[in-house]
Formats: structure tokens, sequence, C-alpha cells
């Protein structure tokens, strides 16, 4: 789709959003519009306090659905690109403001928990409510979301939802996608549509997943109903294995996952990446990682399985113990994030990861291929620090495979992602692509892996296209996420 132009320059914008909406909710400082351009794909340069733009003309603290219906419409009648966000997590690009003076529409203010409705197990929030806030109060009712992605201390639900997101446990409760019952959201030419709640219906395509991961590239979620599920952690048992090389550990967890057993947390990482989560313990080996919870009944022969199908192979047993404390250290908050921010500015390192999926057949043959390609065609493999993978979530017919590279940084902050991130992610992009396998499992696309969007869906991109024609035909919601940006 061509870029949009929008009518209207900067000053008429912002007073067109101040009259629709209030001064109180629309901001225009410079330093919260240049950290806005952004997000944590840009967090090199951003720490360092770079900022190339282009810039937003404001931000809008969204704080009900009829503000977001008003500030689209008015975008759409005005051709101004808009950017939805709520927690500010994303990792691929999807918040950067890829046009001039953007509207960036902020939803952290619809943050109301609507209705816990523990007889149905079912919850409604609005877009803005905190993952952890809504955990910890489930928690206390004996109820849990069970989604638990790393960003869980920072994520907020419209974003969960947009970015196809998925947790920890995901085995066990499934990702997002399977979490959503039914959903709210704002279409640019300022329509709210409701998709009610239901536990299933074949009423015609399942019009959730219109919604679900679009990225804010075609509307804007403002309520999310999702299921719940009992909190036992009283009953969780943890199991930890050395094995010798990443097939034997995907053999592990293939049988157990395609046995019909499903361990809330299934998980098997290469030597190179256990030495950053297992350095006490891992032996240069492959560690492979299960949590069994839910039931007593339940978890005792989910681990029995488990335990039966490790015996089949060898390995060595590790303390669970050792399993349960690193589990409960996992995830993400503003001290992990603050303090990423100052190992980059003190000894110019920085990791990064790509995520993708694949079938059974193809997980070790991709593992081989990237890992071989990078040691042997990418140029800069003496900045490699680490390079390494793990699988973290896993299906009937496949799994997914975590990438992670650590670097030294020997360049300037500007050159950082051109240097080391996107060839990198490249290169792991494009080996999925050859074996059949998906460019992203969990991250969404946001603008850095537009160029194979068309790859991705082939002959099913006729039917993503003209989704955004339908939704979206002037093309203001979030330039060049998902959809590539022509001239």
């Amino acid at each position: 789709m061509a870029p949009s132009v929008s009518k209207l320059d900067r000053g008429n914008i912002v007073a067109g959003l101040v009259g629709l909406v209030g001064a109180g909710k629309v901001v225009t400082d410079e330093e919260q519009l240049r950290e806005a351009s952004v997000d944590r794909f840009k967090k090199f340069t951003s720490v360092h306090g770079i900022f190339d733009g282009p810039f937003p003309s404001a931000i809008v603290k969204a704080g009900n659905t009829a503000d977001v219906a008003a500030v689209l419409k008015f975008a759409n009648e005005n051709r101004i690109n808009v950017v939805a966000r709520t927690g500010r997590t994303g990792t691929e690009g999807g918040l950067e403001t890829a046009v001039e003076d953007t509207i960036v529409l902020d939803g952290s203010g619809i943050d109301e928990i609507i209705k816990i409705d523990a007889e149905n197990m079912q919850v409604t929030v609005g877009c803005g409510v905190p993952l952890q806030k809504l955990e910890d109060i489930l928690r206390g009712q004996g109820l849990t979301t069970g989604h638990s992605p790393q960003s869980k201390p920072l994520a907020q639900y419209g974003g969960l939802v947009s970015t196809r997101s998925i947790g920890q446990l995901s085995t066990l409760y499934g990702a997002i996608e399977d979490m959503v019952v039914g959903l709210e959201a704002v279409f640019p030419d300022g329509t709210v549509s409701r998709v009610k709640n239901v536990p299933r219906r074949a009423a015609g395509p399942d019009i959730r997943h219109i919604v679900i991961g679009n990225e804010g590239a075609l509307c804007y979620i403002t309520e999310v109903t999702i299921k719940v599920f009992r909190y036992q952690p009283e009953n969780n048992e943890y199991h930890g294995f050395l094995v010798d090389d990443l097939a034997t550990g995907v053999s592990v967890i293939r049988e157990v996952v395609t046995n019909g057993f499903r361990p809330s947390v299934v998980r098997v990482y290469s030597p190179e990446d256990a030495r950053q989560h297992f350095s006490h313990f891992y032996e240069g080996k492959c560690v492979v990682v299960f949590v069994a919870e839910g039931p007593k009944g339940l978890v005792k022969a989910t681990s029995e399985e488990i335990v039966r199908v490790a015996d089949q192979h060898k390995h060595i047993k590790v303390d669970s113990e050792l399993i349960s404390t690193w589990f409960a250290n996992l995830n993400w908050g503003q001290d992990k994030i603050d303090a990423e921010k100052q190992t980059m500015l003190r000894e110019n390192e920085l990791g990064y990861t790509t995520e993708v999926s694949v079938d059974w057949s193809h997980t070790v043959e991709l593992y081989d291929n990237v890992m071989g390609r990078i040691r042997h065609e990418y140029p800069h493999t003496g900045d490699l620090t680490m390079l390494g993978a793990h699988s973290s979530h896993s299906y009937q017919t496949g799994t997914n495979l975590y990438f992670v590279y650590d670097y030294k940084i020997n360049c300037e902050p500007r050159e950082e992602i051109d240097k080391y991130h996107i060839p990198l992610n490249a290169i792991i992009v494009e080996e999925a692509l050859k074996v059949g396998g998906s460019m992203v499992h969990h991250h969404g696309i946001g603008k850095y892996r537009t160029p194979w969007t068309k790859e991705e869906h082939g002959s099913a991109y006729h039917m993503l296209a003209k989704l955004k024609t339908a939704f979206d035909p002037n093309g203001i919601m979030n330039k060049g996420t998902i959809f590539p940006i022509e001239d």
C-alpha cells in the first residue's frame, strides 16, 4: 500500500486532537515524542540518546473507547499515520513511527478490570490493564491467566493480543489467541466492533482473528475477554536433564508432547544458550526443562511420563530445586531492563533474539543450518560473544526455535543494527522459510520482518492484503508494520 499523505501540519494536528479529547490527554513534550518514536528494537541507539525520527506530532492518552474512535476517525479523514501502543514492550519495530507527525495513540489509561467471572472462568479487561496486576489479583482468588511471557511485569493486554503474544506456560494453557474469548476493537473510520463472549461458534470464519495479531495495522483493540484457569502452584513439579546434543533434547520433548501430555513448561537449550541460564550445572551439555502443573493427578501422570521418556535416553538428572529457582527469576521487569541499559553503556555489549517455528522433522536441521551459516558466512563472528538457541513452545506438530546472539559492538551506535542485528536476523528468517517454517513465532512482524511477509504467506498473502484494503483503505494504521511500504 502506498504511503498516505497528511492534509495537516503538526500544529493543526495537535489543535485538532486537543479539540477532540482535551489538552490534558495530548502530550507534545519533545523528549517524550523522541522516546515514542522507537521501541526496544533500537535499544542501543536510544540508550545513547540517539533518536533519528521521523517523530510523532503527539501522544494521545486515550481514556476510553470513545477517545480512540474520535482520534482514529480524525486521523483517517486527514490521512495521519497512527501507532497504537499500551505496555511498550515491543521488540520488532512495531512501535516505531515510520511517518513524520504520526499520532501515537496510547491506551494505557483504559485500565479497568471490568469483570472477573469465576463461574464462567473468564475475565474482561481494558486494553491498558497490566498483565502482572491482573495475574496478582486472580491468584488471590485461586485463579490464573495462564499467560506468562517474559515481559509479564510490564506488558498490557492491548499489546499482548495485538502481537499474538505467547507465555512460558503455553504448552499447557496455550498462547494468547487460545485464551481470547471475545473483544472490542475500533477501526480507522471510527467503527466500534464487538466480538461477543461465547465458548465456540460455527457462524462463519472466526472473526476474532482479524483483530488478534493485527499489530495495530488494521484496528485498535480496546477491550478483551480471556479465559482463566485454576491456580494450584502447590502441585507443581520441576524436572531437568542434561543431554549430549540438541537432537536428543528435541526427541525427549517431542515424545512427551506427541504422546498427549501437556507440561506447562517444555524446553531444551543448546549448550551455548544453556551457559547463560544454567552455568553452575550445565557441564557443557544441552539442558532439558519441564514443569508439570495443574491438579495433583494430572501432575503425577505428567511427571511419570517425563521421567519415563527421559529414561529412554542417555541423560544426567538435575536437582529440581535448581530448575525451580531458575524459573522463578526468568521474567524481565524494569529492574532488568535498566541493568541491561547499564551493561550496554558500560561494556558496549548487546543481546538479541529471533524466534521462528518449524515442524519436528526439520527442527535440528534448521538449528544446524543457522549455526553453520552464521559461523561460516557472517563477517563479524569475532564480535559474537554467544550464539545459541532454545526451544520453548511445543505443539503436536512441531516446536519453535528461539535463536539468541550476543555481541560486542565495535562500531558507532547508529551502525549497530545494520552491522549486527539485521544480517543475523535475516539469516535466521531465511533459513526458517527454506525448511517450510514460519519467520516469526511470537514477537510479531513489526517493521523489521516485513521484507519477508509475502514469502511467509505465499499465495495466502492475497487474503492478508485484502484485509488491509478493506479495513484501512487510507493506509493510516501503523505504516510499515506487517504490510511492506510500496512506492
